[in-house]
């Protein structure tokens, strides 16, 4: 029978609950000496007072020992060190709460409240102070484990859908429900002759994935003020409008322009763009500043570097699409551009595919 030591390196009740395991073989084969075998176990190292009688003394001998204060000492430092990996990046929240537990056992940790401060620590992102009042705001009430475990749970699912620099997302066109799209190297017939950008399909697929770049490069995406560039995953190309230059409107007048769509003529979307810096806001609440989650319904927008005259004063457009097909040699697809009045055909929904940047092998 494999029966455990005891050298300072386990929790002194811990180790006791594994030694009673024993108890019903000790007392029937070695009668009323089964303490005296356990005070035996107990490695030389460690020096015990007299007169123990019963496990709740050894216990506390144990406890006294200068062994012990090293080994709570240890698990609390581990718990400073102790980090929160969110599954999308390849952790696991059920392993992670087990860890945090034991560790809090370990080195005797019952206040909730700093309970509360390791969690803190353990989080990604941490030094964002919104994710602080968010945090904070979600355990104000917590007064036990389980419910600072739920919470902390809640909370970690929060933190999963939030769009961060390099995510891969989708983008839904909320009036008729398809993808923004992009198929490499084929391109427009007329315009900029680039490649094109249309949206398809009621799902999200190979063609429909994009990489966010946050211009600042600032790990998580803010409404406040932030730029982004959409980055096409298949071809590597970016969402952009392409500026032509000057056209001549009548005989002997000319204007500064960009390239029209094959169907409406408004401004051409492609993914090859020369401008790229996309703004966005929140559709449905006027001065959200907070951070872009999954599902979130957004505006995006583009400021042309050029007006008519082609002077460094260009207009604010947006990205729409209308349910109107154009074709391309036997191909059909549906326009996307970018117009100067924001209506109904302009609202996206933003899908979370992956919080970071992964191969499209790995993603599909």
């Amino acid at each position: 029978m494999d029966v455990p030591k005891y050298d300072g390196n386990i929790h002194p009740d811990e180790w006791i609950k594994d030694l009673q395991k024993y108890d019903y073989f000790w007392r029937k084969n070695y009668d009323s000496t089964y303490l005296k075998m356990a005070i035996s176990l107990v490695d030389s190292t460690i020096k015990l007072p007299t007169g123990i009688d019963t496990y709740e003394k050894l216990s506390k001998a144990l406890k006294e020992d200068i062994s012990f204060t090293v080994f709570k000492n240890t698990n609390k430092k581990m718990l400073q060190l102790l980090k929160y990996v969110p599954e999308s990046r390849g952790g696991n929240t059920s392993t992670f709460i087990s860890r945090f537990r034991k560790l809090c056992y370990d080195a005797e940790i019952n206040d909730i409240e700093e309970q509360k401060e390791y969690l803190y620590k353990s989080l990604p992102m941490n030094h964002i102070n919104y994710i602080s009042i968010e945090f904070y705001k979600k355990m104000e009430n917590v007064d036990s484990i389980n419910k600072l475990i739920k919470e902390f749970e809640d909370f970690a699912i929060y933190l999963s859908e939030l769009i961060v620099n390099e995510s891969v997302v989708a983008l839904k066109h909320v009036a008729t429900g398809k993808y923004l799209s992009s198929i490499n190297n084929t391109c427009y017939e007329t315009g900029s002759k680039s490649q094109l950008v249309f949206i398809e399909s009621p799902e999200p697929g190979p063609n429909s994935l994009w990489k966010i770049i946050n211009i600042n490069d600032k790990e998580l995406v803010t409404y406040a003020g932030t730029s982004i560039r959409l980055q096409h995953i298949k071809s590597n190309k970016f969402l952009g409008i392409y500026c032509e230059g000057y056209r001549e409107v009548l005989q002997g007048c000319f204007v500064y322009d960009y390239y029209r769509s094959p169907l409406t003529s408004n401004t051409e979307v492609s993914c090859d763009g020369d401008e790229n810096k996309w703004n966005f806001k929140h559709s449905k609440l006027e001065n959200h500043q907070f951070f872009l989650r999954s599902n979130d319904i957004i505006n995006l927008s583009i400021k042309k570097k050029y007006d008519i005259y082609g002077l460094s004063n260009g207009r604010v457009e947006f990205l729409r699409s209308f349910n109107v097909p154009f074709t391309i040699r036997d191909d059909t697809f549906q326009e996307v551009c970018c117009y100067e009045r924001l209506g109904g055909n302009d609202e996206w929904c933003i899908k979370l595919i992956k919080q970071y940047n992964l191969t499209l092998d790995q993603i599909c």
